[in-house]
């Protein structure tokens, strides 16, 4: 005999808006205190914690975000110093080219659009180091607007409640986007919220490891749920590992640069790493990258530093 879906509790798939009202009363309830989503945020806060949680996890973020926002209350502020300085304040968040595009970001806005960060999706969108998702969830967070707003986490969650698969796919498809205008509330504020609840529940609760499908919201809504939480058939997650690798040394380089009041010679940053060979090609790629100068005397300096 056939197994015949439940009628009196409709599924996400059948109808999405059914997810809208318990996701963001959930949301209202439960939400963490962050200091991007207080009333006294602005746009150019939202911007720097977008950034800066690429990859990272809050408890990380938290301490710098705010450091970097007591420096640097405005883009022009950031703009007007040397983009070296944006490198040293990233501090271990990892990935600091994010330091470098938030930088350019901020001179792009100090530059066009009179220091303010702008409230019109496609301008943000032309904004060097903003991509989809950035501009979206400035747009959304800071704006209040209507757009889909794309992570890991709120792919998760969609593909779970509506889809019935365990994750999404390893990049995000034109399947999943066209999925996440769907599910957008008509209301922009209401659209916004959605968008900042379904992250949250990505974070919190449905998460990837562990999700705990007792406090969910939309736990008798999901499909995933519904058709026996199966396994997830696809490409295999991927993990990433850092000791040993050309990012620990290039972390370990970057350490020593910071920490420098004026430029380093090679001798200095040549003890912090054993294989010259992996170490040379460190150095050379904070260079290409233009996290490192070296200066025409054989020394090293964040860019623009003293």
């Amino acid at each position: 005999m056939t197994a015949t879906t439940p009628t009196t509790v409709p599924t996400a798939t059948a109808d999405p808006t059914v997810l809208h009202a318990p996701v963001i009363d959930w949301f209202d309830k439960n939400a963490r205190d962050l200091p991007w989503r207080r009333p006294d945020a602005n746009a150019w806060g939202v911007m720097v914690s977008e950034f800066m949680l690429q990859q990272t996890p809050v408890s990380r973020v938290l301490p710098v975000y705010e450091e970097w926002l007591k420096r640097w209350p405005r883009p022009a502020d950031l703009a007007a110093e040397a983009p070296g300085e944006a490198v040293r304040a990233w501090g271990r968040l990892g990935y600091p080219r994010r330091a470098l595009r938030l930088h350019n970001a901020a001179a792009a806005i100090a530059e066009r659009h009179g220091g303010d960060v702008p409230t019109d999706h496609h301008q943000l969108l032309a904004l060097p180091g903003v991509g989809e998702y950035t501009a979206a969830a400035v747009a959304s967070f800071a704006y209040g607007q209507r757009h889909a707003v794309l992570d890991t986490n709120v792919r998760r969650v969609f593909a779970r409640a509506v889809t019935g698969t365990e994750f999404p796919p390893n990049a995000t498809t034109a399947a999943e986007r066209k999925l996440a205008r769907m599910l957008l509330p008509e209301e922009p504020r209401t659209a916004a919220r959605w968008a900042a609840a379904t992250m949250e529940l990505g974070a919190l609760l449905c998460t990837a490891r562990t999700p705990a499908c007792g406090r969910c919201p939309i736990a008798d809504l999901c499909a995933w749920r519904r058709a026996g939480s199966p396994a997830h058939a696809g490409p295999p997650r991927r993990t990433q590992t850092y000791a040993g690798t050309d990012r620990q040394v290039r972390g370990k380089l970057l350490a020593v640069l910071r920490e420098a009041t004026a430029p380093v010679p090679r001798l200095l940053l040549d003890r912090v790493w054993g294989d010259p060979e992996q170490r040379a090609r460190a150095l050379n790629g904070l260079v290409g990258d233009g996290l490192v100068e070296r200066l025409p005397d054989g020394r090293y300096r964040l860019p623009g530093a003293g």
